[in-house]
């Protein structure tokens, strides 16, 4: 027999993993001292050791291959598990390879404009939720406020509270501006003559930017979203949306468009573009 201090030299492995691996119930010491505590391993043990190592080199976590050494599974079972591993990995190798990508082109764009730009593009999944939209074609952005007033009147009358940041959907882009103004609500509610109710699908991916001021303002939070996609490439996959994180204040008849205080998130459902 050897003291775990010799095992450890001549299976390179540190005496306090193979501690780590009797707590675990992985490879338990043939015998311990019941005086002095101390562990003694075998040469027969090398063979489990480094099949430990080996799949832990694969990728597994120690509880995984506990149970695989437990279990003692098949060849197709370990086959499936490490197909599993497979598809994990490749996962996240491109995750950092994309990663990388998004660090290229912001090194492009910092040499090429010297200057920390105004907004910052974060990638993130957007939930699931119900909203009440009135869907209309509309001449220019700014001219919302009668879709708005649809929207409002019918919700005020049904007393449907809003359950959420209002938004708006935008199916088309300029000369044929197609947008639904909405406002989430806590479940679907009998339609009206104009307004809908329906769920908005969650997004996987959606690039998202904050444009803190006036919406005179907000084409540059665009450009740069969209210019962002072009270096990184992205594509846009859906309706844009903007959300009235701090909605304008109201002048005359509508909202306005000069609020410096005014927080809009813009969301671009986006993929990466298949070279």
């Amino acid at each position: 027999m050897l003291r775990i201090g010799d095992f450890s030299r001549i299976a390179r492995v540190s005496v306090q993993t193979l501690r780590y691996y009797d707590d675990l119930g992985l490879l338990k010491p043939v015998e311990v001292d019941r005086f002095t505590g101390y562990r003694y391993y075998s040469f027969d043990q090398l063979p489990r050791l480094h099949r430990i190592l080996a799949l832990k080199d694969l990728g597994l976590s120690l509880e995984e291959i506990a149970r695989l050494l437990q279990d003692e599974p098949s060849v197709e079972q370990l086959k499936g598990m490490l197909r599993l591993k497979e598809t994990e990995l490749k996962e996240l190798v491109d995750e950092e390879f994309f990663r990388l990508e998004r660090v290229r082109a912001r090194l492009r764009q910092m040499d090429k404009e010297q200057i920390m730009p105004n907004y910052e593009v974060v990638l993130k999944k957007l939930e699931p939720q119900t909203i009440a939209g009135v869907r209309g074609k509309i001449p220019a952005y700014p001219e919302q406020g009668p879709l708005w007033e649809q929207l409002g009147k019918y919700l005020t009358s049904k007393r449907i509270a809003m359950n959420g940041p209002c938004l708006t959907l935008y199916y088309s882009e300029e000369p044929d501006i197609d947008a639904e103004v909405c406002e989430p609500v806590a479940r679907e509610f009998p339609d009206g003559e104009q307004v809908k109710f329906h769920p908005l699908p969650s997004v996987e991916q959606a690039a998202c930017v904050v444009h803190h001021g006036p919406f005179t303002a907000i084409g540059e939070a665009y450009g740069f979203l969209q210019k962002w996609m072009e270096a990184n490439g992205y594509e846009c996959t859906g309706p844009i949306r903007e959300v009235y994180l701090r909605e304008a204040k109201h002048e005359g008849k509508g909202v306005s468009q000069t609020d410096p205080e005014t927080v809009t998130e813009i969301q671009f459902p986006v993929q990466k573009i298949k070279k």
